[in-house]
């Protein structure tokens, strides 16, 4: 178990037949705040396990945006502070900083007068480039990856407490395994690990324990991933996204049972 992903807590335990409480330990994921530094501009705060930082610097450049390929992350230093949390910096050739630069803009103009609120909702909802890729995935390799990835969740199986991204090939062999206690933490760190491992997204698919939100879709297609599986239900924008860029989408994926569009 990494130092940074969990820590031990003492609670006292309770007990319906009315035994007295007696002290238990167990290890708590850890839950931190990470600032996060683009070409010394702050950029955005996020609650994450402060683990894997380096897949989680290149992955969320990825999916927001800002790079389009690994080379143009120079670098990515993360460091505890002392009061409480991290701070991830990270640097970005400089010609590739336009676009942190506006979409740094629109992060500012959130909230203020009502063209910015619409411009922001416009990125927000902005569209996004069909999934050209294509896979074949039959019902027997989604249940094999569903079934296998418990067991390559070690911080999950200790804390019961994160969310797990995995990359599978096509036959369902789970190839690469990023947690966090966020779901989108938990993807960027797999995007970003693919991406430094070779890995393209177009050549498997990507299962989720967590909920099949908006924002996991948009992170799947701008990844270009064909399928994506979720352990849970799918949102209402969730569903018509992924059906408007091609990405197949299965939802309540069980060792027995799924939902497929």
């Amino acid at each position: 178990m990494l130092p940074e992903a969990a820590r031990q807590h003492t609670f006292a335990e309770h007990f319906a037949d009315g035994r007295a409480p007696a002290p238990r330990e167990r290890l708590l994921a850890i839950e931190a705040p990470i600032a996060v530094e683009i070409n010394g501009l702050g950029y955005a705060v996020m609650m994450a396990t402060p683990s894997d930082l380096g897949d989680y610097a290149l992955g969320f450049c990825l999916s927001e945006q800002l790079i389009a390929a690994p080379e143009q992350l120079l670098s990515a230093e993360a460091s505890e502070v002392p009061a409480g949390g991290w701070m991830l910096r990270i640097q970005l050739a400089a010609d590739d900083a336009a676009p942190l630069m506006e979409r740094a803009r629109l992060r500012l103009a959130e909230g203020s007068c009502g063209l910015c609120g619409i411009e922001s909702l416009e990125q927000v909802l902005r569209p996004l480039p069909p999934i050209t890729a294509q896979i074949e995935v039959d019902d027997a390799a989604i249940f094999r990856a569903v079934a296998a990835l418990p067991d390559l969740q070690p911080l999950g199986q200790a804390t019961r407490a994160v969310h797990a991204a995995a990359f599978c090939t096509p036959d369902g062999t789970v190839h690469l395994v990023r947690e966090d206690v966020g779901r989108h933490n938990a993807l960027d760190k797999l995007l970003g690990a693919m991406a430094q491992a070779g890995l393209k997204a177009g050549e498997g698919f990507i299962v989720l324990t967590a909920r099949c939100s908006f924002e996991l879709v948009q992170k799947a297609v701008l990844a270009g991933c064909p399928l994506l599986v979720t352990i849970s239900a799918a949102s209402t924008l969730a569903a018509q996204q992924a059906a408007a860029h091609g990405l197949r989408l299965v939802s309540l994926a069980r060792e027995d049972s799924f939902l497929s569009d």
